[in-house]
Formats: structure tokens, C-alpha cells, sequence
């Protein structure tokens, strides 16, 4: 086992073939100076010069029929080119990443707040604001369906959507369901054999991705009736696929180009404005931009579900887990988006990295007039990680263990079964990583004279006095890549050849860089393969064949090992014209520096020489292995390509009169398989432990009678610079034998895992129960 702390990166070792920027290197990021300086250039910076500005009038209500829309009044503003309907569509009305349930824009009724109606481009922003704005429309409005209890009784409180729209739904409101039955799954005879049974409700809120550079795009109409669009999105080609019958367009007439990302987390996984965009450029043939503005942006995109989950588990005297009884109920919103995947992702993982020899698992999406919500990092696993690990607090209260010594006697290992019979069978060191958070050298104790070390900081509210320090683990598990029998692949194009004097690779990806540092490890790939140092890294666009999205930890993985066989391959096909015009008979022939090398012969010739004026040019596709879709009703199968795994230690301090919490540190240690960019990763690290502080402590989207309550960054607060505590990252690199490089997805699981420990540290301090997340002031003082 080889760990790498965070402060020995001047010490990695360098890999043979590869240059100084090679894999296993940090590297500065290429558009790392140019953000910094506020120089680079993001979607919301598109120009063109004889653009329109579109944008789109939203229901004020969450759920409504619409009996007509008056459009003369828009029309007669000057400076409007065009304002669209659903009438106007020449296409499907319908689209969505897994059910097509949404409409591009509503038809006969609404089904949450926000939910656009109709469309105007105008010849400056505020006209087409100002014009969508008299834009008449009479609605019917009806009493939202907003609660579990709600959506689970539509006899009486009726359907988001008719049980015969889009597809059979004999259960009414509930858009998917997975069961999962492990052992004897939970019986009387099961409860029976534990000795002590502890069980909570838990709640999780609802959060926002919160991405700083709002949706935005531009649609431009090319000569042969398509058009192009340069967009900020994290899935370039089902963009594509879910606009061209919208659109009524074939797919190589929609044409989409990666524009520059400010940030993602899952939010830009479903469309937003892409179909608005092109629909007003190709009835106005010209070039449309849209961009939302912050409260715009609320509403135009997914959430993270929110959460109610009850948990039941049983364990004998000693501290062995005996049975686990689950049911997890997520509210999906208006419309499905992702919430089948990710019912099936919290079924699947919501037992936690325990082995449990007998589990009963139900998890629900339910369709509710709130707002729609799909993929966010930890897409499930989340949520269910709040719940399992508060339970494994509690029983080792009940049981008078050490609640990081309970986790360890029940961590699962490799060659373990999961709950859905999958065997672990790549390193799974939870016990592990528990013993290396919790035996990492504690912070100092509260120094109450400086007071920016208080809860409420330099507001004065206290000197120290009733404030008490809780120290909290906890331990998650996220699954890599797309599971349950999709089709995961990603294409790469690798080009060699001769620029300048120099040889040059040119790789080329439809990968969405959304911030995670894809255009680095990618170039340090093919430097590493190909022993050069010059890489260009192309835009990203559908000329390619897809990547996939920037989702679900995968893209190290999927296209990462897409430009590493590309690449392999072009240097084959170098070796091979070596050994045609040379006669090469060496078997340890490698590139290295710029050079064709032997380690028994030396340097053979130069890649200028070799090249010539002959590029190189491969294209490649990358698959992980082949998993299966749970069954409907047990949840057994080969589910998840990869798991990935990460412990936290949360130490708070907490203002016990005032309700008020500093997180004083925040400690991860996680197996990263192998970390292609050290820095890189520590970075992905910090900003999912980040991410989670968020969701523990103050970041909640406020939903009443279906409407949003803080549309803003004035009221929706996340963490600053000011609220993020120390981060002290250490990485175990156990290599996975089934991925490239031995790598392991690295963004998620911190995410998963580091809320749960902040919450069990203010416990700790507190001793309140705590069952909800974000903990609020008022839960900490009643």
C-alpha cells in the first residue's frame, strides 16, 4: 500500500517515457492564468455581430392549465424579430435526458414555477425582457401536488402528469422505483438475530449546483438550413440528440461546439436554453444569444433531490451488522430528467461501504410540481450517505462503541459482496482510510482571543463563551462511470506530426471541460504515451464521435482512456514505419523526449525524422467493462464498473446559544487508484468537501406551496472563502487493475462522505439529534 501526501508532490517519482508534464506530474493548467486574470472567455462572452438577444417568459406558477397566450403585445414592441410558442415548434414537443416528458415549451399547462411559455428575440436584451413581459397569458390555477403524501395519493390530489402521457405509469405520481433484496432481506426472524436495533428518519434539502457562469449560448443558422451552437454543457452529443427532433433537423444539420464552462456539478446535463436558442435563430435567420440572469438560472436548471429516508438497522452485541432496512424517497420535481438513475444509484449504495449480510431496500423518484431534479455530484449517493451514516453513529452510541471502530469491524474489503451480489474486486480499503483520518494529529484547541477562530467570526457575538468542539467521521462510497448496462464509451483522435521543427500532438475529444481539469490530464496522457512535450488541445464539438458527459467521475476514465489507446495506437503505427524503413528488430522500442529509443540499442532517430511530412493519425474507442441493470425487484446485478471510496474528519466548533457553527477542519483521506495530476486531484478533493460543508451547514433552495423563496446568491448562501476550514488531503493510490493507469474517479466521493462527518461532529458538540440537513441556527438553539 503507497500513500502520497499532498505535501510530497515535489518528491513523485517521474515516469521513464514521459516528460516533466507527463502523467504523474502537476502541471499547470493550460485556461488556469487566463481564469485567475479574468481573461478567459466563457459562453456568456459570445459574440456575434448581428446578433439578437432571446430570452423566454416563465410560469409564475407551479402548476396552472393554460387556457391562452397573447402574443400581439410583444409583437408590437420595436426591435422584436420574433416571439414563439409551442405552435411555432416544427418538431417533437417533447424531449428529456431518459423519459422525453418535457415539453420545450409548455402546451396546454405548467407543472412548475419557472417552466418556460414562450420565447422573443429582440434586438437588445432589455427589449426582448421587456417584451416577453406583455406577453398575456390566462391560466387556470390549480393546488400544487408538493409532498410525498401528495404525490403517493393521486385520487385525491391528482397527477403531475396523466398516468397515460409518455409511457404506462400504473403508480401515478412515481416516475421510478428499485427495490433491492440481499440475503434474507428483513424479516421478523432476521430482527430476531440482532441484539440491538436503532432506527431514525432522516430529511436532506433541497441544493443547487450554484455554478458561478449562468446558462448561456449562442445559435447561429448555417447556409444548408442547420444551425451551429456554441454552448456551455456538460454532454455535447445527447444535447444533440434530445434538440434535432425538436428542431426537426437530422443530427449532422445541429452542429455543437463546446463554449467555455463556469462550472457544472450536474446542472448542465439537461438542456436549458439550447432548443429556445436555435428555435428564435432559425426563425429569424440570424444568430441568437441568450444568456439567463441569476434568478433565471434557478429555475432553468436542475437540483439535487431532496430527501426523506427511514432507516432501520440491527447489529449484535459485538458490533456485527446483522440487517439493514431501507427506504429512500426522492422528490424528482416536474419532470424526470435523471431521476431513474438516480433511484437506482441511491438503492444500490444507500447500505453504505458495510457489509450487510441482509438488506431490504425500496427507493422511490416521485414527480412533484416542485422544481425539476436531476444529476448533481454524488447523483444519489448523497443524499443516502446522510441517512446510513448517521444510523452508524447512533447504533454505536447504542452499542457503547467507538463509532470509527464500529465502521472498520464493518467495512467492506476486496472480494466482498454488495447488497446486489456484485463482488468487490478491486481494492476497497475503508478500514483504511478510517484509520488515517482519525489518526492524523488533531487542530489546536480554540484560541477565543483572535476572533476570526469564533463561530460568527469578527461579528462580536461571543469571546469564547458557550462555545463547544465536536470531532465527527464518516466514510462513502460513489459508484465511476455510467452503470447498470448503458452503453459508457468515449472517442479520441490523436494527430502526430511535424510543427515548427518540433513534433506536435493534436488530441482531439467531444469531452466537456467544466472545470475539472480534462484538457491537463489529457495533455498529459499523450506526452506520456508519445514521449512529446507540445500538445494542442482541440475544441471539443460533435465533429467527433461523443465522450459522453463530464458526470459521474468517469472522464479520466472513460476519455482519458480513449486518448491513451489513440495515442498508443499512433505510436504503433510510428514503430512500425521505423521498423519498414530501418529495419528495426528491437522489442523494447518506446518514444521518449521527442525520440525513437531502445533501452539496448539507445536512440534509434529523431519523431521529426520519423514523421517527416507524413502525419500520424488514429481515432480510438474507450468501453469499461460491461455491467448489467439491476433487477426491477431484488436489485441484483453487476451494476457499478468501479466504486470509489473516501473517509472524512470534521472537527466544529459550535455557538450553543447562538446556533452557529465554524468548521474548524476538514480531513479526507481517499483512494485515488492513481493520481494522473496530483495537484489536480487534491483540488477535486477540497472542492467536494467544499461542496458538502454547503449542503451541512446553510445551502438549501427554500421550496413553499411549490414556489422558490431565494432565487439568489443574496439568499441562497454558499460556503466563501471565509467558511472553508483547512483541507488536509491525503491520497492512498491502490491501483485498480480494471481502468487505465490504475485510476480511480476522484470527484464524488468526498461529497458523499464529508457531510455526514460535519454533522456528526456538531452532534458531538451538541448532543441534538440533528436528522435534517442543512442544519440551521434554530435546530441547534430549541
Amino acid at each position: 500500500m503507497t500513500t502520497r501526501p499532498i505535501q510530497a508532490e515535489k518528491n513523485l517519482q517521474k515516469i521513464s517515457q514521459a516528460s516533466e508534464h507527463g502523467i504523474g506530474q502537476s502541471p499547470l493548467r493550460p485556461d488556469g492564468t487566463l481564469k485567475v486574470k479574468g481573461e478567459f472567455a466563457y459562453s456568456s462572452d459570445l459574440w456575434h455581430e448581428d446578433m439578437l438577444w432571446g430570452t423566454a417568459l416563465r410560469s409564475p406558477h407551479p402548476r396552472a392549465d393554460i387556457l391562452s397566450v397573447d402574443v400581439s403585445g410583444a409583437l408590437a414592441v420595436p426591435g422584436v424579430h420574433a416571439v414563439l410558442t409551442h405552435e411555432d415548434i416544427p418538431g417533437a414537443k417533447f424531449y428529456g435526458l431518459e423519459i422525453a416528458d418535457q415539453p420545450a415549451l409548455a402546451i396546454d399547462k405548467v407543472r412548475y414555477q419557472g417552466e418556460p411559455i414562450a420565447l422573443v428575440a429582440a434586438d437588445h436584451p432589455e427589449t426582448a425582457r421587456r417584451a416577453a413581459k406583455r406577453i398575456v397569458v390566462e391560466y387556470e390555477v390549480l393546488t400544487p401536488i408538493t409532498t410525498e403524501e401528495q404525490c403517493l395519493d393521486p385520487q385525491h390530489h391528482g397527477y403531475v402528469h396523466e398516468p397515460h402521457e409518455y409511457k404506462a405509469r400504473a403508480h401515478g405520481n412515481l416516475c421510478h422505483e428499485q427495490r433491492l433484496v440481499a440475503g434474507r432481506g428483513v424479516t421478523d426472524g432476521v430482527r430476531a438475530l440482532a441484539d440491538v436495533i436503532v432506527s431514525g428518519e432522516y430529511e436532506v434539502g433541497m441544493q443547487d449546483q450554484a455554478f458561478l457562469g449562468p446558462e448561456s449560448g449562442l445559435a447561429v443558422p448555417a447556409e444548408d438550413g442547420g444551425v451551429d451552437l456554441y454552448i456551455a454543457t456538460q454532454w455535447l452529443h445527447v444535447d444533440r440528440q434530445q434538440m434535432a427532433p425538436v428542431l426537426a433537423l437530422p443530427e449532422e444539420k445541429v452542429r455543437l461546439t463546446l463554449a467555455g464552462v463556469g462550472g457544472a456539478f450536474g446542472g448542465r446535463e439537461d438542456l436549458s436554453m439550447q432548443i429556445h436558442a436555435c428555435l428564435l435563430a432559425l426563425r429569424t435567420g440570424r444568430p441568437v444569444k441568450i444568456v439567463y440572469s441569476r434568478d433565471e438560472s434557478f429555475f432553468g436548471h436542475v437540483h439535487r433531490h431532496p430527501a426523506r429516508m427511514r432507516y432501520e438497522h440491527g447489529a449484535t452485541r459485538d458490533g456485527k451488522l446483522v440487517f439493514a432496512d431501507c427506504r429512500i424517497v426522492l422528490d424528482g420535481g416536474a419532470y424526470a430528467s435523471t431521476s431513474p438513475a438516480v433511484a437506482g444509484n441511491a438503492a444500490s449504495l444507500g447500505h453504505g461501504p458495510y457489509v450487510i449480510p441482509n438488506v431490504a431496500m425500496h427507493a422511490l423518484a416521485l414527480y412533484s410540481n416542485n422544481p425539476p431534479c436531476g444529476a448533481m455530484r454524488g447523483f444519489g449517493a448523497v443524499q443516502a450517505a446522510f441517512g446510513y451514516e448517521s444510523q452508524m453513529d447512533k447504533l454505536a452510541a447504542a452499542l457503547g462503541m467507538d463509532p470509527v471502530e464500529l465502521r472498520q469491524l464493518n467495512a467492506v474489503a476486496q472480494g466482498d459482496l454488495m447488497p446486489t451480489g456484485q463482488q468487490i474486486d478491486a481494492p476497497a480499503p475503508v478500514a483504511e482510510l478510517l484509520r488515517r483520518a482519525k489518526d492524523r494529529p488533531l487542530p489546536p484547541p480554540l484560541d477565543p482571543s483572535d476572533l476570526r477562530n469564533l463561530p460568527g467570526a469578527l461579528s462580536n457575538t461571543s469571546h469564547g463563551e458557550g462555545i463547544v468542539r465536536g470531532v465527527g467521521y464518516s466514510v462513502g462510497i460513489k459508484n465511476v462511470g455510467f452503470s447498470e448496462g448503458f452503453d459508457d464509451y468515449s472517442t479520441a483522435r490523436v494527430r502526430l506530426e511535424v510543427i515548427g521543427g518540433e513534433p506536435v500532438a493534436m488530441v482531439h475529444t467531444a469531452a466537456a471541460e467544466v472545470g475539472q481539469g480534462g484538457v491537463t490530464v489529457h495533455a498529459q496522457i499523450a506526452r506520456t504515451e508519445l514521449g512529446v512535450e507540445h500538445v494542442a488541445i482541440h475544441p471539443a464539438n460533435t465533429e467527433i464521435g461523443s465522450a459522453g458527459s463530464t458526470s459521474a467521475s468517469r472522464q479520466t476514465y472513460m476519455t482519458g482512456g480513449a486518448v491513451k489507446l489513440a495515442a498508443e495506437a499512433v505510436r504503433e503505427v510510428l514503430l512500425d514505419r521505423g521498423r519498414r524503413r530501418h529495419g528495426w528488430t528491437h522489442r523494447d522500442l518506446t518514444l521518449a523526449g521527442g525520440r525513437v529509443v531502445s533501452a539496448s540499442a539507445g536512440v534509434l532517430t529523431s519523431l521529426a525524422e520519423l514523421l517527416g511530412d507524413e502525419a500520424v493519425e488514429q481515432t480510438r474507442v474507450h468501453r469499461h467493462r460491461p455491467t448489467v441493470a439491476l433487477h426491477p425487484e431484488t436489485g441484483q446485478g453487476f451494476g457499478h464498473v468501479q466504486y470509489s471510496f473516501c473517509a472524512n474528519r470534521a472537527v466544529v466548533d459550535v455557538d450553543v446559544e447562538l446556533g452557529l457553527v465554524k468548521v474548524v477542519e476538514l480531513t479526507a483521506v481517499q483512494d485515488v487508484g492513481r493520481a494522473l495530476n496530483p495537484l489536480a486531484v487534491v483540488g477535486q478533493i477540497q472542492g467536494g468537501c467544499t461542496q458538502a460543508l454547503g449542503l451541512a451547514v446553510m445551502e438549501e433552495i427554500v421550496i413553499a406551496d411549490g414556489k422558490v423563496r431565494n432565487a439568489s446568491f443574496t439568499d441562497y448562501l454558499i460556503p466563501t472563502v471565509l467558511d472553508t476550514p483547512p483541507i488536509p488531503v491525503e491520497l492512498l493510490e491502490l491501483p485498480d487493475p480494471h481502468a487505465p493507469y490504475g485510476l480511480r474517479g476522484v470527484g464524488e466521493a468526498p461529497t458523499v462522505s464529508a457531510t455526514p462527518s460535519i454533522v456528526a461532529a456538531i452532534r458531538q458538540a451538541t448532543g441534538k439529534a440533528l436528522t435534517r440537513i442543512p442544519v440551521r441556527p434554530e435546530h441547534l438553539t430549541l
